[in-house]
């Protein structure tokens, strides 16, 4: 089976696509997921759960969701062994079962492998390869409790950073016009992520855009000192005097 938490949580089985409809199962399920292969104790189950509005007979709770959510796998086509009880809790157990956020994990590590070697193309089908496995936040709407949460916010920073490869080697390959329109969205997005607006200077100067470099630079410089009272990092203020200058060096690959 393969199970895909890159968005809404769905297990792909032999035969179908399955979602798990009722919310404390799923988030018991996305719990398990977040920690695979490792045991996840009654109490950080029942705190996922519930918070501290745990019911009074929160461990009898439990013990009926993990039947809820053993009953769903089987019927997706588990052979009923992967969520295994533990002395202190429960462990979900992957074996040859695929999980779409290791996969996305790895096709990162391989483009940045692939960087390391100077195989830009192959690094661009990577990140791309990883991004296009995302259909939307990780987890969706499981993120009721501090593991998950947790898991989401990491994944999500991993993403931001194959974002931030996969743009940078379309600047590498000299396709710089075609991530304008990208980074200007990823901006609005992320509007205090600094490396987005360095690329689309970047970008912009290289398709003979220099004012228009210069007014996302200073569109960056109002949004930091407006939300957190900061000037632009080094980089960013260097390429700026780079642009102002006319620096040759800016024809090559970002720094």
């Amino acid at each position: 089976m393969r199970y895909e938490l890159l968005g809404l949580i769905r297990v792909i089985g032999p035969e179908d696509t399955s979602y798990i409809t009722a919310h404390k199962a799923e988030v018991l399920l996305a719990t398990l997921l977040a920690r695979a292969g490792q045991v996840v104790t009654a109490e950080q189950l029942i705190n996922e759960l519930w918070g501290d509005r745990a019911p009074r007979r929160s461990h009898a709770a439990l013990h009926v969701y993990v039947s809820q959510v053993r009953k769903f796998l089987r019927a997706a086509g588990d052979d009923g062994q992967s969520i295994v009880t533990r002395p202190l809790g429960y462990l979900l157990r992957l074996g040859s079962d695929e999980l779409d956020s290791a996969d996305f994990q790895r096709l990162v590590d391989d483009g940045r492998e692939r960087v390391r070697l100077g195989r830009h193309e192959q690094a661009l089908r990577c990140f791309e390869s990883a991004l296009a496995l995302w259909r939307g936040p990780a987890f969706d709407d499981a993120r009721d409790g501090p593991i998950v949460n947790a898991c989401a916010t990491w994944l999500e920073e991993t993403r931001l950073q194959c974002l931030e490869l996969l743009i940078g080697e379309y600047l590498t390959l000299g396709r710089h016009r075609e991530i304008v329109g990208q980074l200007y969205a990823l901006i609005s997005d992320h509007p205090l992520r600094e490396t987005f607006y360095r690329y689309l200077m970047m970008a912009l100067y290289r398709s003979e855009r220099q004012a228009e470099a210069l007014m996302v630079y200073r569109a960056a410089c109002g949004r930091l000192n407006e939300e957190l009272g900061l000037e632009p990092c080094r980089p960013l203020r260097d390429l700026h005097q780079a642009i102002l200058a006319g620096d040759d060096h800016l024809s090559g690959r970002p720094s």
